[in-house]
């Protein structure tokens, strides 16, 4: 395949290695970077093939000022919910490309250990599925693609289970023990299932690679950014000093506001995501947050 990565960030660069093991690949982002293969973005979108890691809240803004249509397929590795709108990825790009040419990435991936070759396993899902096959087939030997129908599933999860890895930094950073975090992330699964199945998503892909998969591995360890972002809560640090701290897009953050309204609108019950919006949002102090939700 001849493939355009847009975004060079980690994980950007990540698939770059990976997809470039066995196809033709160039990368690009909004601003130059010196990289093998880096081209304009007028160059990389004339490729049939995209691999889009831009992150979710600067997804629109970037598809009205770069993207020209021109029958290219997409594969969208980025994971979130538009805090402007509501809107699920799929929504946003629908609005700008037929949803049989979208295909989205879900899994266990640390950008860190894809670059590094280490054996991992992605989920590729799309309503075309030889779409998603055609992705899913093209990676390398060390990961190993499985694909599914289920958008809706795949977004949710690897949305939701940002938001709980805030809170399981939380959890570590307070020092409340593996006891703990074992019920926070498996009751997290339950959660996020919950509002999954509200929009449609099918119970099963919530026990997949991009639903507790990802969870566990986001939820549990500090190669994870929102993990990080709950260890400073933990410390009592500021939003604003955390993100300073982090230097990188934490998407369980916005994510966190768009379930909060989503949740008030439409009546769902996610005591875990209102915690992480209560210390993210308001100030809440964690220990609040934990007494709170063993009540």
């Amino acid at each position: 395949m001849k493939l355009a990565i847009i975004g060079a960030g980690k994980w950007g660069q990540a698939l770059y290695h990976a997809y470039s093991q066995t196809n033709e690949v160039v990368i690009t982002s909004r601003t130059p970077k010196a990289i093998e293969n880096f081209v304009t973005m007028e160059e990389a979108l004339s490729y049939e093939y995209l691999v889009v890691t831009i992150p979710a809240q600067s997804v629109r803004g970037w598809l009205e000022q770069y993207f020209v249509d021109k029958g290219q397929k997409i594969l969208v590795a980025a994971k979130g919910i538009e805090t402007m709108t509501g809107a699920f990825l799929n929504e946003v790009y629908g609005a700008f490309i037929s949803t049989d040419r979208l295909a989205f990435i879900s899994g266990p991936s640390f950008a860190t250990e894809v670059q590094q070759s280490l054996p991992t396993a992605l989920k590729i899902s799309s309503t075309n599925l030889s779409l998603a096959h055609c992705y899913a087939e093209a990676l390398p030997d060390f990961i190993k693609g499985y694909v599914s129908d289920d958008v809706v599933g795949a977004e949710v999860a690897g949305a939701y289970k940002n938001v709980i890895a805030i809170a399981g930094g939380v959890c570590d950073g307070l020092g409340l023990g593996n006891n703990a975090r074992a019920a926070l992330i498996s009751r997290g699964l339950v959660e996020m299932t919950r509002f999954g199945e509200a929009f449609g998503a099918k119970g099963e892909t919530f026990l997949s690679l991009g639903g507790a998969g990802d969870l566990f591995l986001t939820a549990s360890s500090t190669l994870s950014r929102n993990y990080r972002v709950g260890l400073g809560l933990a410390r009592g640090e500021s939003m604003a000093e955390i993100l300073t701290e982090l230097g990188e897009v934490a998407e369980g953050v916005p994510t966190a506001k768009a379930l909060h309204t989503i949740a008030q609108e439409q009546g769902i019950y996610l005591p875990i995501a209102h915690e992480v919006y209560a210390m993210i949002e308001e100030g809440k102090d964690p220990l609040e947050s934990v007494k709170d939700l063993l009540h």
